[in-house]
């Protein structure tokens, strides 16, 4: 099975800064050198998969490709039960082209009123994570997490990004845009994939 020592050269396979930055922090206990497919020019490949593990290995596979590195990509989302599971895959869509999460919280908002979801009970929702590791011959590896929570509406706090300032997780009464980011990096989506994904992959990942 194939792990990655500390000091390994990584390559992030994403644009989107607030998603780096947190990847980042929760590979640094790692060792690895991590740096972004937007630092290294790669390009972003079309994500026409039709489940968060789909989209991951597609970005991972390009990324690890077009930079010769090993490369880790996430793809993840918001599902909302009364949405039927949306925005889930289509979570950075609805924010527009502008990546503009205010607006994307304000349609879910906006179609959770339209379906009378306006109780606590009704407004149950789930963030879900999908990391895959991919090398450059071709190989890939995916991880997946997830987390339960409900729906708050206005949002509340600036940290985060994304849909977290509408996301309070179960067991706690602020949202992740209120949460300290160690907090958050504790019991989050993408921080359940991490445990499995370093617990598989580094010799001193821990189990989760």
């Amino acid at each position: 099975m194939r792990r990655l020592e500390s000091g390994s050269r990584l390559v992030v396979a994403s644009h989107n800064e607030g998603k780096i930055r947190e990847i980042n922090d929760l590979l640094r206990p790692c060792g690895v050198v991590a740096v972004s497919a937007g630092e290294l020019g790669l390009p972003e490949p079309d994500e026409t998969g039709q489940t968060f593990a789909e989209n991951a290995s597609l970005k991972a596979r390009a990324a690890a490709k077009a930079s010769g590195l090993t490369a880790l990509s996430d793809d993840s989302g918001l599902a909302v039960a009364a949405l039927d599971g949306e925005p889930g895959i289509r979570s950075a869509r609805w924010a527009g082209p502008d990546r503009d999460f205010a607006l994307a919280m304000r349609n879910v908002e906006e179609k959770l009123q339209a379906a009378g979801a306006t109780s606590p009970a009704t407004r149950s929702a789930q963030f879900v994570c999908a990391l895959c590791m991919a090398w450059p011959d071709g190989e890939t590896r995916v991880f997946e997490g997830r987390v339960d929570g409900m729906l708050v509406w206005p949002p509340r706090g600036h940290k985060g990004f994304g849909y977290d300032p509408m996301f309070l997780p179960d067991g706690y009464d602020v949202t992740f845009g209120e949460m300290d980011p160690d907090v958050k990096h504790g019991i989050s989506h993408r921080a359940v994939a991490f445990r499995r994904l370093m617990a598989a992959m580094f010799d001193n990942g821990k189990k989760g």
